[in-house]
């Protein structure tokens, strides 16, 4: 039971009953009177267990964006029910106008919906689902929770998405330019053509010319059908904030960009992610699903505060497979961290592998380190110029060891990534 509003105003109005007669038993009378008036509004209050309700299946959302969930609920009695409902979430679901006012007649239903714009990634799941059902003098309410299981998904954002159509054309453009190159590392028959003035005579396929009346010459591209391995590292350095999002959510979205253009490119796309153990892994082949099975994988991974321990990934990586592929090391370029943990993984990886890391890189350093007005900003500035300059000195060292380094932004990381990727695609080197 639940009292509303309307029982303390009820209660201030026996002031008036006072002043005409100002006693203490007019106090009692009109309390006891008050209360009396609320036993029977609860008493004629229709039973919130009359009320059927179901909750239609809510499917899944990128985080940020809004989607919505749908309640029914039917009047199985045979009296009409006016009253309030809320539909309570998880707070990272970011459920809003889910307080519905209920008006039903006998044997009606009504659909409220309910707005969810998730602001963390995995399942968010509904809480409780509260009926109040007001008796006739709206003095007084019956009040029931139910459990009505409500789950929705919740995927990484992908903003970087909006740079897909320009990475694309840039493939194509890629594709284009190498129909008419010279075979060469990295490259496959593409088709035949007839000869143009200026070909390679090397170029020439003379059992196809002898079966034409022209001289007929092969054309190649770059090869397809290569593996792109992407390492998602959930260690304890993906859980630092750069510009407020965590460096392992823009490390997703680097990654879900070259994941959508490799699959694209006709490349097959597999993914790793873990710490001190795996958290993920997808092997999604040749199949062409690669991108939704890698977000479904990452909906669910969040930073895990212990150090990475690389000799277990690397096993991982091998296990999926001896072909040479293109491995991804999505992880921080910190010094302490691929020193101590990294480094001696890497000629593993790089023996047999491609092997690229690609980094976030914090934007503060290089502010920091601009900024030379006042005596602390000249201190704050040689600090981030030492670290700046341990970053480069690490990533000297990986470079040694055959490993590229990509460090960007968080904006700029994806585009870099997949840029580089298009570089080594065109140059046969994947």
């Amino acid at each position: 039971m639940t009292l509303t509003g309307r029982v303390p105003l009820l209660l201030l109005a026996g002031v008036f009953a006072l002043v005409v007669r100002p006693a203490g038993s007019t106090a009692a009378w009109w309390a006891l009177a008050v209360l009396l008036l609320v036993v029977v509004d609860v008493l004629l209050a229709p039973g919130p267990g009359r009320l059927a309700i179901t909750r239609r299946p809510v499917g899944s959302v990128r985080q940020g964006e809004t989607t919505s969930t749908a309640l029914v609920v039917a009047n199985r009695g045979e009296r009409r029910v006016h009253g309030l409902l809320r539909d309570a979430w998880q707070p990272s679901a970011g459920a809003t106008g889910n307080r519905h006012r209920l008006d039903l007649a006998a044997g009606d239903q009504v659909q409220l919906r309910t707005s969810l714009t998730p602001t963390r990634r995995g399942d968010r799941r509904a809480a409780r689902v509260t009926v109040r059902c007001f008796g006739p003098l709206g003095l007084a309410a019956r009040q029931r929770s139910v459990e009505v299981p409500g789950r929705v998904r919740v995927l990484p954002s992908f903003h970087s998405r909006k740079h897909l159509p320009s990475r694309l054309a840039r493939l194509r453009e890629l594709d284009g330019r190498s129909a008419v190159r010279v075979r060469g590392q990295g490259t496959e028959f593409d088709s035949l053509r007839d000869y143009v003035l200026g070909d390679d005579v090397r170029s020439i396929d003379w059992r196809a010319s002898a079966r034409s009346r022209n001289v007929v010459v092969r054309t190649w591209q770059p090869e397809r059908h290569r593996r792109v391995l992407l390492v998602l590292d959930t260690s304890r350095t993906s859980a630092g904030r750069v510009d407020d999002v965590p460096r392992l959510d823009s490390a997703m979205d680097a990654g879900l960009l070259l994941a959508a253009l490799a699959s694209r490119a006709g490349d097959s796309v597999d993914f790793l992610a873990g710490d001190r153990q795996v958290r993920a892994r997808v092997r999604a082949g040749a199949r062409g699903d690669a991108l939704p099975r890698v977000v479904e994988a990452m909906a669910d991974l969040e930073p895990v505060l212990v150090e990475a321990d690389w000799s277990r990934l690397t096993s991982a990586v091998v296990s999926l497979g001896k072909q040479p592929a293109l491995v991804v090391l999505l992880s921080a370029l910190e010094p302490a961290a691929v020193e101590h943990g990294l480094l001696p993984a890497l000629p593993t990886l790089a023996h047999r592998h491609r092997v690229v890391l690609a980094s976030v890189r914090d934007p503060e350093l290089d502010r920091m380190a601009a900024r030379r007005g006042r005596p602390q900003d000249v201190y704050d500035a040689a600090a981030a110029e030492q670290v700046l300059a341990d970053r480069a000195r690490t990533a000297e060292i990986l470079g040694s060891l055959g490993v590229d380094v990509v460090d960007a932004d968080a904006e700029s990381l994806p585009v870099a990534l997949t840029d580089h990727y298009l570089m080594l695609k065109g140059r046969g080197l994947l």
